[in-house]
């Protein structure tokens, strides 16, 4: 584990109008409550998308043809790749959020919108830093690691039924 400031670069970008939406400042919040204590530099992109671009995504990437609530991206540069002035290293990838959809599941398990952003960022950042849920045991540690982190944002247990 690692301590001290984390030097963080996330670009937030908006596919669909922003009303409604956390704040890049809130992304960029999660992400960091994600990645303390973990990884001291990290650059990454969060895009709020609509079920179309979401849905052609999960299509292409993961072989399923519906919009899913986050996907994640890790980045994977190649040994010797020079990467453009700017871009920081480490370079953790890019997470997607399909706005539609996580309003959808909000709703439907009685959560506050900003809490489940916050949950589908964090859950998205752990994947970038090479979480999995592949299995019951990677899942419950994933899960439980997800519960530290927004209890220390004073969130709830994203996985106890409302």
């Amino acid at each position: 584990m690692t301590k001290g400031p984390i030097q963080l670069d996330v670009g937030v970008s908006y596919a669909l109008p922003r009303l409604g939406l956390p704040a890049a400042v809130s992304f960029r919040k999660w992400v960091a409550a994600a990645l303390d204590g973990r990884i001291r530099e990290a650059d990454l992109a969060v895009r709020l998308v609509g079920n179309k671009e979401a849905r052609a995504l999960n299509r292409h990437y993961r072989g399923k043809d519906y919009a899913t609530n986050v996907l994640s991206f890790p980045a994977d540069i190649a040994d010797g790749v020079k990467m453009p002035k700017g871009v920081k290293m480490p370079l953790l990838g890019d997470l997607v959020l399909c706005a539609p959809v996580v309003a959808r599941e909000a709703k439907e398990q009685k959560k506050s919108l900003a809490a489940h952003y916050a949950h589908l960022t964090v859950h998205g950042t752990l994947h970038l830093l090479g979480w999995d849920h592949e299995d019951s045991r990677e899942a419950e540690c994933m899960e439980q690691l997800e519960r530290e982190i927004l209890a220390n944002m004073g969130l709830p247990d994203p996985y106890l039924e409302q």
